[in-house]
């Protein structure tokens, strides 16, 4: 069971990041500082740092939930089942859901936060940096030595997995809404794992 301490860091934490998210969505990444959050948030700035590393951090940490899903799909797939097919398997379940991780919900705010993130470079470049951290789990994944073949492979796979999210977002931010592009969107993705399985074959 969580502690009471945990608990009222976890608040803090989601409330402060609350806040930074609504500012930079009113006011514009680069316009808002880490002073401003710390005064907003009525907490000092080397507070702040304790929950957050960085500036990027008060953001993207909404992605922690994510981090190493790839990876954790293939560990758990049954033995019967492939790296890419449990993977397939997952990403249509992500849109059936309308997973914000892959693009496809409308929602106002989930919109309005990928805008912030994809149109802010050093938020992309930090996305960039969670991107690597993926590839490397889910080479570890795929072959526990991590070998060449599953360093290329897993490079493939998350590329092509965050593409076609971005694809989605890029449509929604467009006016489709989800439910329209949702057909789509599993055709995208199909096809997408079936080009990767006539080059990655030992992973199909």
């Amino acid at each position: 069971m969580t502690g009471l301490r945990e608990r009222k860091r976890q608040r803090t934490h989601d409330t402060v990041s609350t806040i930074a998210v609504a500012m930079f969505l009113e006011h514009g990444y680069d316009r808002v500082s880490v002073a401003d959050i710390a005064a907003a948030a009525d907490i000092s700035k080397p507070t702040l740092f304790r929950y957050f590393r960085s500036k990027e951090d008060l953001v993207l940490h909404r992605f922690a939930d994510h981090t190493g899903e790839a990876a954790r799909v293939v560990r758990a797939r049954p033995p019967e089942r492939s790296p890419l097919g449990a993977l397939l398997t997952h990403v249509l379940d992500g849109l059936s859901r309308r997973d914000p991780v892959t693009g496809l919900n409308d929602h106002p705010e989930v919109l309005r936060f990928h805008d912030l993130v994809f149109s802010t470079p050093a938020l992309s470049a930090r996305v960039n940096d969670h991107v690597a951290g993926e590839v490397a789990e889910l080479a570890a994944a795929l072959s526990p030595a991590a070998e060449l073949t599953a360093r290329l492979a897993a490079a493939q796979i998350v590329a092509v997995q965050h593409l076609l999210a971005r694809e989605n977002w890029r449509c929604l931010s467009d006016g489709e809404t989800a439910d329209a592009r949702h057909p789509a969107a599993v055709a995208d993705a199909e096809h997408a794992f079936d080009l990767l399985a006539g080059g990655l074959r030992a992973y199909a």
